[in-house]
């Protein structure tokens, strides 16, 4: 399914209205670095270019959470015992966290396409929390990797050892997944293998001789035999071509060396990629740095998109603060989208398409209103199911759950349309005119807040 929304869209606002209203299995990869529940507030500094920056990253449990809980306790009850268990043991905060990434996983996971991925970034603080989380959610056989990302070289924690690196969980939609290996870079200690150079650049020299195991490699080349139980890595007709092009070094007496294949830096394609990834980190000094107070370097957000989606593929970041997702996406020649509380994420992407890809012509598109989902097929007006919707209740109002006579109904929107609930029936419920007037416009997790405060509930 398409996405209903245009190519570099950014959205500021609450990002679970907005993915409610984006079409299911439209996006190929989502990344997202949320808020950690560290307990701390972070800022950038007082007259930088972000200043004013920041955000409040403590929860508290409040009857919002609670409504949200009831409503994970109905329709995911394995999600709602792993939610309860880590407030019983890690307290109400913890709790009110999980509830607020709960809700929005369950959104990511619909909007996902079946061959997409999603990568969510945290650290210890809930790590372990969110990891059986998203088991839940999407699967613990979709689970692939708990990347561990080395940030910094040190940090000072007294009375324990310093905390340096974050943890970045990879899940699938489905076994059907887009996956392309990405090499990583060479360390200092492997750099240094390649100790020599020409006018091709740094090489190293390698073995021209492997174990014995074909016969035909075994001859004598330009008066040089392979050894006892040796053989060419290279058939005579490869060694001659290597040879003319000045790929392989010459002892003092003008024969070939044995150990003097040329292996050049710029040939190497990287190390294969593992789980601990200590190759990438943003200084204090980097010219992308932008002052944004959890800010990620580009090369990390660039080693995902390449290994996690194509060219012209849908991504999104929910959470995209100064727009490290989208501007790797853009440069990557991946479609992208972005979502942020903070009004302030259009002047961050904006900024850094300029400054740091060159972009001055391009316009992003800024929304602050709700995608309309074109996913769903023809959809018949909500009032004509009101039959329907009175059968399912048993002609019960569900917000006071007492029974009326039909014309004493009217038909809601559970997910306001205002916050991107559809005219679909799943999305409509029967309420009394008394409990209607109390809902309004607000969500339906407040509506029952207010029922149980009036002693309704």
């Amino acid at each position: 399914m398409p996405p209903n929304w245009t190519n570099q869209t950014l959205w500021t606002g609450d990002n679970l209205d907005v993915m409610r209203g984006m079409n299911s299995d439209c996006v190929d990869l989502i990344y997202l670095d949320p808020p950690f529940n560290s307990n701390q507030d972070y800022a950038a500094p007082i007259g930088g270019e972000q200043a004013m920056v920041g955000f409040k990253d403590t929860w508290t449990l409040n009857d919002v959470d609670l409504a949200w809980h009831g409503e994970i306790a109905e329709s995911e009850p394995a999600l709602y015992s792993i939610i309860d268990s880590a407030g019983l043991s890690h307290g109400k905060g913890m709790k009110s966290y999980l509830i607020m990434m709960a809700v929005r996983l369950l959104e990511m996971r619909r909007i996902l396409k079946d061959t997409g991925s999603i990568y969510l970034h945290c650290d210890d603080t809930a790590s372990h929390y969110l990891k059986t989380v998203m088991d839940s959610v999407f699967g613990a056989s979709n689970y692939k990797n708990e990347i561990t990302w080395k940030r910094t070289t040190a940090h000072n924690d007294p009375g324990r050892y310093g905390r340096i690196s974050d943890s970045i969980l990879f899940y699938t939609k489905s076994p059907e997944k887009t996956f392309n290996h990405v090499r990583g870079s060479y360390s200092d200690a492997q750099l240094q293998r390649y100790k020599y150079s020409d006018e091709n650049g740094p090489y190293r020299a390698e073995n021209l001789t492997a174990p014995h195991f074909s016969p035909t490699r075994t001859v004598e080349w330009r008066g040089v035999n392979p050894g006892s139980n040796r053989q060419w890595r290279f058939s005579v007709d490869e060694l001659e071509r290597l040879y003319s092009e000045g790929r392989i070094l010459l002892r003092r007496d003008g024969l070939p060396r044995k150990d003097g294949y040329k292996s050049y830096l710029h040939e190497a394609p990287g190390p294969v990629l593992q789980d601990f990834w200590n190759d990438i980190a943003l200084g204090p000094t980097a010219g992308e740095r932008t002052q944004y107070p959890t800010q990620k370097p580009l090369a990390l957000l660039e080693r995902i998109i390449q290994a996690s989606s194509n060219e012209g593929d849908m991504v999104l970041d929910p959470f995209c603060g100064c727009a490290t997702a989208c501007v790797a996406a853009e440069k990557l020649g991946r479609h992208w989208a972005g979502i942020d509380i903070s009004p302030n994420a259009l002047v961050q992407v904006n900024n850094r398409l300029r400054n740091e890809l060159g972009l001055f012509s391009l316009t992003v598109t800024h929304r602050t209103d709700i995608p309309r989902r074109t996913d769903l097929g023809p959809i018949p007006h909500y009032r004509t199911q009101k039959h329907t919707l009175f059968g399912m209740s048993e002609g019960k109002c569900q917000g006071c759950l007492l029974s009326f006579p039909f014309r004493n109904l009217t038909i809601d929107h559970i997910i306001p349309q205002s916050r991107g609930g559809t005219d679909h029936i799943d999305n409509l419920q029967l309420l009394c005119g008394a409990c209607n007037s109390t809902k309004g416009t607000t969500t339906n997790e407040e509506f029952l807040v207010k029922l149980k405060a009036m002693g309704l509930r």
